[in-house]
């Protein structure tokens, strides 16, 4: 079945919500993805929507969408691509500019090759031997967790003794919640180091609630941790990223943290709350977030191939 390609505009978020919604029925049970999330990807800064998107019509309807990015100025491109069971060849036409447009933006960095990661659900839409026929493997795999919350029982946590937490309204907080991002995760699989500017767009801060976003320190080593969390999702509270430095690990902050969060979202009236980690995450985070009551919602595969 033969179908239109173009570019993406800002314009078109609407509809491309309409297809990872209808997307997200399929893969996960109901839609889960809302317009300014669409509309924050659309205006990445790295990401030029009239080389860098393609949308696939049936007509008049959306089947297929595609969006590149580069955040690491080298080989590594990011990509994301949805299409609708019936219309295969439409995702594979976005696949083949997807591929064409990740080497040659790895080359304008002056790399060699390109690698392209991509997030799929484990049970995608798009039929993942057409993408094992291309090259493509999997190298990770992710959980988006969830737990519900009872105002009764989320209450705030008692702050264990030495150790203050602030919420980051000011914008010395924000620059500090920045530093603290950077330094851990520096050892995660994928991190990509950010300037502040590009990582307030990476959080979507114009939208982002910041009594929302923690920090964490003690008396004898400052500040140690942060959550990032944000209360824009229909579908749950979501806890964006948490972290805590190397050195303050084992002390329970990060359940302490997550706790707080749990507690204020239950207060804000949310009946549940999520986050996503990475199932091969060395720093024991998904022990943490068993323990404190978080449950597999869905799963999701990075894919990788090498180009060039």
């Amino acid at each position: 079945m033969s179908s239109l390609l173009r570019p993406a505009s800002l314009a078109d978020a609407p509809v491309i919500t309409e297809l990872l919604n209808a997307v997200d029925v399929i893969e996960i049970g109901r839609g889960e993805t809302d317009l300014h999330s669409v509309e924050a990807d659309l205006k990445h800064p790295e990401a030029d929507l009239e080389r860098d998107s393609w949308l696939a019509f049936d007509g008049d309807r959306l089947v297929a969408y595609g969006l590149l990015w580069d955040e690491s100025e080298g080989e590594r491109i990011d990509v994301d691509h949805y299409v609708l069971p019936e219309h295969q060849p439409a995702g594979q036409r976005i696949l083949d500019a997807i591929e064409a447009r990740a080497l040659e933006k790895a080359r304008e960095n002056g790399a060699e090759r390109a690698v392209v990661h991509l997030h799929l659900n484990v049970a995608p839409t798009l039929d993942t031997a057409l993408i094992q026929a291309r090259g493509w493997s999997v190298v990770r795999r992710y959980h988006v967790l969830r737990r519900p919350l009872d105002p009764a029982e989320d209450l705030p946590p008692a702050v264990p003794a030495g150790v203050r937490v602030r919420s980051c309204e000011a914008e010395a907080d924000r620059v500090r919640v920045h530093e603290l991002y950077q330094a851990g995760f520096a050892e995660h699989f994928d991190f990509q180091p950010r300037a502040y500017g590009p990582w307030l767009h990476d959080v979507d801060a114009e939208r982002l609630d910041w009594s929302l976003v923690w920090i964490v320190s003690t008396d004898d080593l400052g500040d140690v941790g942060f959550l990032l969390a944000r209360d824009d999702r229909d579908a749950m509270g979501w806890i964006r990223s948490i972290g805590v430095l190397r050195q303050a690990r084992g002390r329970g902050l990060g359940g302490f943290l997550l706790r707080h969060a749990f507690a204020a979202f239950a207060a804000r009236g949310r009946d549940a709350v999520g986050l996503g980690v990475d199932t091969a995450n060395g720093t024991g985070a998904p022990e943490l977030y068993a323990r404190n009551g978080l449950g597999v919602h869905y799963a999701v595969d990075t894919w990788e191939t090498v180009l060039g």
